[in-house]
């Protein structure tokens, strides 16, 4: 067939789509804050947060309010100098105007306002907007309020409807000696799959706020409820607090932790950096980084640069003090780090973010930084802790001598696979195609409910592996004991990758590996001990975006009629009264208790079928959190334990 020549290759201006204002976020909301879930709408509280934040940190203002409204709207409020509402000389337009409604405009553009930010673009607020069906802002100063309302409305000029257009002026309501912004915004429902804040998402972010910034205030109120909750946040002793919370669960092997900072400039680059370390009896190692106080969940230049730093000092140290001679073979960082955790505070002029959402550092500068001063302060610490250092390069020898045992074992493990021993007949179903790029890999807890998902699974694509329940608590257990599990062999025989350094992507048999449990308690402590092991052992499983978590329904709301059944599934109790209202009068609800209750069907409808059931992409941010939540589940120490179960008692 013959292609039209003038349809096909003229390409002109026409062609074109001319996107004004703000509507490039609009139509790519997730180059801007990540995702349009639940992670992309708290991504929206940070941004205005950030804004109170900056503000704080410099030295202006030390209180920050987070309220969650009845409407679905939350409110922002600082005590900072408040946005300029003076008029540009050139735009002809306030400062809150410009900073709400154009991308990169903010005083974060030179270090003149403020030395170190967290804003990377100064797009936050006019993202937001965009965003939004309406935000109003008010700022407090010159001893007035002033007050502007934003919404996505009819633009007279482009006659269309756009986002953040400015519907009133920026106008004076009222008198007031205070200073300070107060932000107010509903996340559009056109926008965002769920405009639902979660209280403990943003419970933990203000946590983590407060011990960053030892001395501001924060505050958050939730008047969703009939009884409002009111929480507030303070730290006096910064890191030293916030360690000492990371680590409730665990028993460290010093009590006073190692703790140090250092400030340099490089290519006129200004870097503040502050560390706290502790190690513990745990079997993993835990790093929680912030640049600018946002979490730097994928790492970066100043985390690596820490990393080499700390496996220097220790490895000098180590001959040093005669623990290992010019031929013996010595330990990895791996091995060192084995219980640490630590937290790297870094505050940079200029950082360079890699991804939109600036969750992984690019800056040069700050490797360099933290290299030097990792090592040197290290090296100070374990001159006046000789006994300490030798107790820890002691554990990390240990560990390495079990690295190279485990090695063997895996190699072992693989030559018997070879010579066709079959280490998963009769204990997963195994899906006919050999498409990785299409396969599922779905583990299903309890072996009745692995019974009915194995006839309810389209047997082409989807492998199911019943779980006979609560795996090994990996975080407790040494790695030899890890690998020789029979459950965590059959599960990493199957997926293909090897663990650990022998990981390889590309042995990958599965493009979505899916852990399936009951909306209950144990079941919630089931997959947070996979997602725990995963996080620990086959970590690139969920930072290439590998790993998910299946959402089973809460209720099936159904009614007999004369054309037989309708029904609807609900997966939270504002999805129930939805299905009521739509099923109508006369409706009935099972409450599912678990997954072992559904016949194959429903267990298709609801679960195993692309193209009905919830799926939940696990993070690292998520992974991590579950490592946390396993050693307070699990761990030596009651008390952090009986306060959670009282708190989620109704979980």
């Amino acid at each position: 067939m013959e292609l039209d020549n003038k349809n096909h290759n003229s390409y002109d201006v026409t062609d074109l789509t001319s996107l004004e204002k703000l509507e490039p976020v609009r139509i790519r909301p997730g180059m801007y804050i990540g995702s349009t879930g639940s992670k992309g709408l708290h991504h929206c509280i940070w941004e205005i947060l950030d804004n109170s934040i900056d503000e704080i940190s410099n030295g202006f203002g030390n209180k920050a309010t987070i309220i969650l409204n009845k409407d679905k709207t939350v409110t922002i409020i600082d005590n900072g100098r408040g946005i300029p509402t003076g008029i540009h000389p050139i735009k002809k337009k306030s400062g809150v105007e410009m900073v709400f409604t154009e991308l990169h405009t903010g005083g974060k553009f030179n270090n003149k306002n403020y030395k170190t930010s967290g804003g990377l673009h100064g797009v936050g607020s006019a993202v937001v907007n965009a965003l939004s069906e309406w935000l109003e802002v008010e700022v407090y100063q010159n001893g007035k309020i002033y007050r502007q309302r934003f919404e996505y409305a009819f633009d007279k000029d482009l006659k269309r409807k756009m986002p953040g257009i400015p519907v009133t002026p920026l106008e004076v309501i009222g008198n007031s000696s205070a200073t300070g912004t107060k932000v107010t915004f509903l996340p559009d429902n056109n926008v965002f799959t769920t405009t639902d804040f979660k209280f403990d998402i943003i419970d933990e972010r203000l946590q983590e706020l407060a011990f960053q910034n030892k001395g501001i205030a924060l505050e958050l109120i939730d008047n969703r409820k009939e009884e409002p909750i009111k929480k507030e946040y303070f730290s006096e002793r910064g890191l030293l607090d916030f360690i000492e919370y990371l680590n409730e669960s665990k028993i460290p092997i010093h009590e006073t932790p190692i703790i140090f900072e250092g400030e340099k400039s490089i290519a006129g680059v200004n870097i503040y950096a502050e560390v706290c370390i502790q190690f513990t009896d745990s079997s993993t190692e835990y790093i929680a980084s912030y640049v600018n106080n946002i979490p730097t969940t994928e790492a970066g230049t100043h985390e690596t640069g820490f990393k080499t730093g700390m496996t220097r000092a220790f490895k000098d140290w180590a001959k040093k003090l005669n623990l290992i001679k010019e031929k013996d073979k010595e330990f990895e960082g791996d091995d060192l780090r084995e219980g640490m955790t630590a937290i790297l505070r870094v505050k940079i002029t200029n950082p360079i973010f890699e991804g939109q959402t600036k969750t992984k550092l690019g800056n040069n500068e700050a490797y360099t930084m933290m290299n030097e001063l990792t090592y040197n302060k290290l090296g100070e610490w374990i001159e006046d802790n000789k006994e300490m250092a030798q107790g820890i390069i002691n554990n990390a020898l240990d560990a390495a001598a079990r690295r190279e045992k485990i090695k063997k074992i895996n190699e072992a493990e693989k030559k018997k696979i070879g010579k066709g021993a079959a280490p998963l007949a009769g204990k997963i179903a195994v899906c006919t195609l050999k498409d990785r790029s299409f396969n599922e890999f779905i583990v299903v807890e309890g072996d009745s409910a692995g019974g009915s998902a194995k006839q309810a699974r389209d047997r082409r694509f989807q492998t199911i592996m019943p779980s006979k329940g609560k795996i090994m608590n990996t975080e407790k257990q040494k790695l030899e004991n890890v690998l020789a599990s029979e459950e965590l062999k059959i599960f990493n025989t199957a997926v293909g990758t090897g663990t650990l350094e022998n990981y390889k992507e590309e042995e990958l048999k599965y493009d979505k590996i899916i852990i399936l449990s009951d909306a209950d308690v144990d079941g919630y402590h089931i997959r947070t001990l996979w997602m725990t092991y995963i996080y620990r052992y086959m970590r690139p499983l969920i930072t290439n975006g590998h790993l998910f978590i299946g959402q089973p329904p809460l209720y099936k709301v159904y009614k007999t009629g004369k054309k037989g059944e309708i029904h609807r599934y609900a997966y939270s109790d504002e999805e129930l009264n939805a299905a009521k209202k739509e099923i109508g009068k006369g409706s009935l609800i099972q409450r599912y208790k678990g997954l072992g209750e559904m016949n194959p069907d429903q267990l298709w409808d609801t679960t195993l079928n692309p193209e009905t059931r919830v799926l939940h992409r696990v993070t690292i941010e998520d992974a991590a959190k579950a490592e946390k939540m396993v050693s307070l589940l699990m761990g030596d120490i009651v008390e952090p334990r009986k306060i959670y179960m009282y708190k989620y008692a109704e979980f």
